[in-house]
């Protein structure tokens, strides 16, 4: 059997190469697909609480993609929109708390990341929103 003009053997060894590069794209289109967004799930920022505090940064992200996002001092609502890999977080108006400088600074800085993200993965249990800064959430456990 001759493939592109090839001998057999070269032919056999070609269409073995294709067939699982098929298989492998497939099955790896099967492994996405079956690893979903984590809408209805309550998510927790993967860091340390600042000092003095236990909050930490949360998403309680609603089956519809809206989203409750509690920063290091403030909240505010928000809706994700998901395709594919691909993300866009839509964000209102923050609550007015009072807070330390240095609190206002890591609201406006997370804040800033979550705004700018472009796509996610699923890494486990986590969840990677991507954009200039990779933020890995990990679903809360209380």
């Amino acid at each position: 059997m001759k493939f592109f003009g090839l001998d057999s053997d070269w032919s056999r060894a070609l269409c073995a190469l294709v067939l699982a590069a098929v298989i492998s794209t497939l099955s790896n289109g099967a492994a996405a697909a079956a690893e979903n967004f984590p809408f209805n799930d309550e998510l927790l920022l993967n860091t340390k609480p600042m000092r003095g505090s236990k909050r930490v940064p949360m998403l309680d992200i609603r089956p519809d993609g809206a989203v409750l996002i509690d920063l290091w001092c403030n909240s505010l609502q928000g809706q994700f929109v998901v395709a594919a890999d691909t993300i866009t977080v839509l964000t209102g108006p923050k609550t007015s708390n009072t807070c330390s400088p240095e609190r206002e600074r890591a609201d406006a800085e997370a804040l800033s990341w979550l705004e700018q993200v472009t796509n996610w993965r699923r890494e486990g249990d986590a969840l990677a929103l991507i954009g200039p800064r990779t933020l890995r959430f990990r679903r809360a456990t209380n």
